[in-house]
């Protein structure tokens, strides 16, 4: 398969993947490795900075369960609620090591988790002048992915539906959109992947690449559904590339007549 290039950096992988809402660290580590993903992408928030309990034992982290050396860590701002937290927080994934790479989720609906994408764009122009890679999550809106592109975006990562919902892309006719004028950085399907078909439309209908947590995470066999999202995402870059037959009204001769004699 062709590479995915973000930021002048490749990936064999297309399929990105988080790591949140897994039973242990050990089912984290299975899925992640079934899925073929290269870029993993952790919250700053919840993992324990510096690993330590602070009374001298070991505490545990997911950290643990990662090797920075096999995968390419994304640390993102998850739980974040202002423009404000969210630099705060890259800036705190930064200096502890973690990257200079940040995917930014600044949230801006309690309920929806959809994003605030007046402070995004705010925290991605901060963050990109700051010397960061900005991966921001945004929503469907074409005029919002062309103002994260003018702040500096090395991406942009619209919603296929509300994050953890598994609804699967909710409006094709935006991503198909968005697939026609962001031509300069990646585009990026983040939240709403259910099941292997849902990563297989958002990758065929042009998506550089999708991002899923839930959808593997919460499914009765993580590693199984791991593996499934890997094939699916691989088979709708593959689909996409070959380009569809033209859809009909009516039936067309698989085995035409022509030529046949009667």
């Amino acid at each position: 398969m062709d590479s995915l290039v973000i930021a002048g950096r490749a990936f064999r992988s297309r399929l990105i993947v988080g790591t949140g809402k897994y039973k242990s660290g050990e089912e984290t580590a299975r899925a992640i490795a079934a899925s073929g993903a290269e870029m993993v992408t952790v919250a700053v928030r919840r993992i324990n900075l510096p690993n330590s309990a602070g009374n001298g034992k070991k505490q545990e982290s997911l950290l643990d369960f990662i090797d920075p050396k096999r995968y390419f860590l994304l640390p993102n701002t998850a739980g974040c609620y202002t423009a404000e937290e969210a630099i705060r927080t890259a800036r705190l994934g930064r200096e502890v090591g973690l990257s200079d790479w940040v995917k930014v989720e600044v949230i801006g609906e309690q309920r929806t988790l959809f994003p605030d994408v007046q402070a995004t764009i705010e925290a991605t122009r901060v963050l990109v002048k700051e010397g960061f890679t900005v991966l921001p999550y945004t929503t469907d809106d074409v005029v919002v992915a062309q103002r994260l592109i003018d702040a500096g975006a090395a991406a942009v990562m619209p919603l296929g539906a509300p994050i953890g919902s598994g609804l699967g892309i909710q409006n094709a006719a935006n991503i198909r959109i968005l697939r026609e004028l962001v031509t300069t950085v990646p585009l990026v399907i983040d939240a709403g992947v259910g099941t292997a078909s849902d990563a297989a439309i958002a990758m065929e209908l042009g998506a550089d690449a999708v991002l899923m947590n839930t959808g593997i995470a919460a499914a009765h066999d993580p590693v199984l559904m791991a593996e499934a999202m890997r094939g699916a995402v691989e088979a709708g870059r593959a689909a996409y590339l070959a380009g569809r037959m033209p859809r009909k009204l009516y039936a067309t001769a698989s085995s035409p007549l022509e030529g046949v004699v009667r």
